[in-house]
């Protein structure tokens, strides 16, 4: 499978987990990670809006860089009554998170921004995940392997953190970091990406 776009696409981001899944689909793409900071003020009555945001910031901040390519950013928040759960700021904090997460059902938001010189597609997707209560020792383990530090939430579903995962309702992709199905299939509707079709 593989798929040409109108212009060079290029990923704002250095997540390894969101390179890897438009690898897998079949997009050709460069890697500019945004350097801008994810500091705006949480909206929660508005989080989808807030995720959307916090996307358009990295896509521009690159595109400014470089205007004749398409760019794509993402960012992912977790929400839950109304409080972000944003990568915890140390060891502390991370097991903080996910004891507050354990037995409970939250959400995870991510904001998508395409964007090209003449188009701006935006979207965001939502996936329910509700925890299993976690044993301390399990979330000390975990935390200590470093893996909670860059995440979201303080995990990983596609690590270790899915030993914390009872079940989901929604895009798994999207938990991981970037819900491609819905990016690949609106990029096509907006004629932005085409699927190369080989010989039968």
């Amino acid at each position: 499978m593989k798929f040409t776009s109108t212009k060079p696409i290029m990923l704002a981001s250095s997540s390894p987990r969101r390179k890897e899944l438009l690898e897998l689909v079949g997009i050709e793409f460069t890697v500019r990670p945004s350097q801008v900071k994810e500091d705006l003020p949480f909206t929660p009555d508005e989080p989808e809006r807030y995720a959307i945001r916090l996307s358009e910031q990295k896509a521009e901040a690159v595109f400014a860089t470089a205007p004749d390519m398409m760019i794509i950013a993402a960012d992912t928040i977790v929400v839950k009554d109304g409080k972000q759960y944003s990568k915890p700021a140390n060891e502390a904090e991370a097991v903080d998170f996910l004891m507050e997460l354990s037995g409970q059902t939250h959400e995870v938001i991510t904001g998508v921004t395409v964007m090209t010189i003449d188009c701006k597609l935006q979207f965001a997707s939502r996936t329910q995940v509700k925890f299993r209560t976690l044993n301390p020792s399990l979330v000390y383990s975990y935390v200590r392997s470093g893996d909670a530090a860059d995440k979201a939430g303080a995990y990983g579903i596609q690590t270790a953190g899915m030993l914390f995962v009872e079940h989901i309702v929604g895009d798994y992709q999207n938990v991981v970091g970037l819900p491609v199905g819905e990016l690949i299939e609106q990029m096509c509707q907006a004629d932005l990406l085409t699927l190369e079709v080989g010989d039968a």
